[in-house]
């Protein structure tokens, strides 16, 4: 049975001054207790790529707690968070994001890594979009050639970045139009349907890397082998923590919550993201980015600078 903890406006207020991005010190629990529940509302990519079964483990030990995961798109993480039925989001859809904030349901956001979008499509590439430099001008001809592609048309972060490049590219594209598929499902499912009618998406590139294997009649088609060869930077897709509220959703395990998002931002966990992926696709799926991380970087940069609140 999930344990509430209510919070005194006394320990809410210590907890926020706990500095972002330390990892903060094993939770004090009496002997015998058994572990804590953290509810976690996320997006299928942080799932698909297997990044949680790689680094969740770590922090259920140090704090002697169990994970719940909800997986769904960025949109509906929100949500789940908006209507307190999560302790913590960790989702990428920046002006969601922020919004979120702003309507007092998650305090103290921070960055935690980003990746980039891809476009991939089948091999024989029909609406020839091979060599395009940019997102836009691939849709563009998409359209134009009435190619199948499908959506994944389930409020998530990666709709939201698919939605603002029709937008940027004039057009509107609908289901009636018989090319487009909205499927109401995650970047895996919407993967699998794009190989099965040999049609284009945009994905999230960890998830693609993650399930190529299993894409037999779909290749990358636009953002390059790398992200560093991605010529479209306004594909880079930035993800970030939030704990949700207390004072607007009393039942939260705000602690818990807080000491996650320490946890994960810093940056003996960032190292660990930033390694996860090299040793099976000879690159990371993600690549760190918060504050406490990026004081540790000697003047070497990273691949590329995180993305601005803009980008999504």
């Amino acid at each position: 049975m999930r344990r509430l903890v209510v919070l005194s406006c006394l320990l809410v207020g210590m907890l926020a001054l706990v500095a972002p991005g330390a990892l903060p010190a094993r939770a004090a629990l009496p002997p015998g207790a058994g572990p804590q529940t953290l509810r976690l509302a996320t997006t299928t990519s942080t799932a698909d790529t297997g990044l949680l079964d790689a680094i969740l483990p770590d922090f259920e030990a140090r704090y002697n707690a169990k994970v719940d995961v909800v997986a769904v798109g960025s949109g509906q993480a929100l949500a789940i968070g908006a209507k307190g039925d999560a302790d913590v989001v960790l989702v990428h859809a920046r002006a969601r994001e922020d919004q979120f904030v702003a309507d007092g349901d998650g305090i103290n956001r921070l960055d935690v890594m980003y990746n980039d979008f891809v476009v991939v499509g089948p091999k024989d590439d029909p609406a020839g979009i091979g060599g395009l430099a940019t997102a836009k001008e691939a849709f563009t001809v998409i359209a134009a050639k009435a190619a199948p592609f499908v959506s994944r048309g389930d409020g998530s972060g990666t709709v939201t970045k698919e939605k603002n490049i029709w937008a940027s590219a004039g057009i509107t594209p609908t289901t009636e139009s018989g090319w487009y598929f909205s499927i109401g499902q995650g970047m895996g499912e919407a993967l699998l349907f794009a190989d099965e009618k040999g049609a284009y998406t945009l994905s999230d590139r960890g998830t693609w890397l993650a399930t190529q294997a299993n894409l037999p009649h779909l290749v990358l088609l636009l953002g390059g082998a790398t992200l560093l060869d991605n010529k479209d930077k306004g594909l880079l897709n930035p993800y970030g923590v939030i704990p949700v509220n207390p004072a607007k959703h009393p039942g939260v395990n705000f602690e818990l919550a807080t000491q996650f998002a320490n946890w994960i931002t810093s940056p003996e966990e960032q190292r660990v993201i930033a390694d996860f992926g090299k040793d099976k696709f000879g690159q990371s799926l993600f690549y760190p980015s918060s504050d406490a991380y990026k004081a540790t970087l000697t003047p070497t940069p990273p691949p590329t600078e995180a993305p601005t609140a803009a980008s999504s």
